[in-house]
């Protein structure tokens, strides 16, 4: 896959994805990440990509001339391009999944007050990582673009290790325990050390459901499916 940012500070989306699996997934050459700067595309010799709004406002706006010619530059047939922006659908596991099905992505990342309004037609979807406002979308383009790498095959060594997590089948995930088995006094469940996978796979299913209603109640009526078949 290869991903494209739109952004006026390429360090802040390159330096937190050169490490971990998302760095080794760049040096393997399963992701192909590149920029695109809407400073080398401004009209004067200061480099001026930010103006004061039409109708007067607090902070500065990108402009559309610099962030279309930078989108341009990268923008392809089977591109798919997303502005990044609170004003967008949440992003969340099943986008995840879908965009790491794509072969080529363009994340438009806006700053300061956030980008000219005539640029959000060129983009094919809108994301919003939460409802909050960051200083620029550069944070959430890394969020995005971990979340999505992850899910390409090859990434992850073991071939199931995306299947049984958190939001998968609409549940958070169960806890996990590892040696040693008592630890200042907490033992890990007997379950999971019973070696009887039925149990062990009843054990996570019930306790996936009761973690999920207690902390994400608004998850369980999309993940009738994934209760458990009895309580532990």
């Amino acid at each position: 896959m290869r991903v494209d940012a739109v952004t006026l500070f390429p360090e802040m989306i390159d330096r937190p994805l050169s490490e971990s699996i998302v760095g080794r997934a760049r040096e393997e050459g399963y992701l192909k990440l590149g920029f695109s700067n809407p400073r080398d595309f401004a009209g004067d010799r200061r480099r001026t990509v930010d103006d004061k709004p039409y109708g007067g406002g607090t902070g500065m706006l990108l402009m559309a001339e610099p962030v279309y010619k930078a989108l341009l530059k990268v923008r392809k047939k089977n591109s798919t391009v997303i502005l990044l922006t609170p004003k967008g659908r949440r992003f969340d596991q099943s986008a995840a999944q879908a965009l790491a099905k794509k072969k080529h992505l363009v994340l438009i990342c806006g700053h300061y007050e956030g980008i000219d309004e005539r640029i959000t037609p060129l983009a094919d979807m809108e994301l919003s990582i939460g409802d909050y406002v960051l200083t620029g979308g550069e944070p959430a383009a890394v969020v995005v673009i971990d979340a999505v790498t992850r899910l390409i095959p090859g990434v992850l060594k073991k071939s199931d290790a995306t299947v049984k997590e958190t939001f998968t089948g609409g549940l958070l995930e169960a806890p996990h325990y590892t040696r040693p088995g008592v630890w200042r006094g907490k033992e890990v469940p007997l379950a999971l050390l019973s070696g009887n996978h039925g149990r062990i796979e009843d054990w996570r299913r019930a306790r996936a459901a009761e973690l999920t209603g207690i902390s994400r109640p608004d998850l369980l009526p999309t993940a009738a499916k994934t209760r458990p078949r009895k309580k532990i």
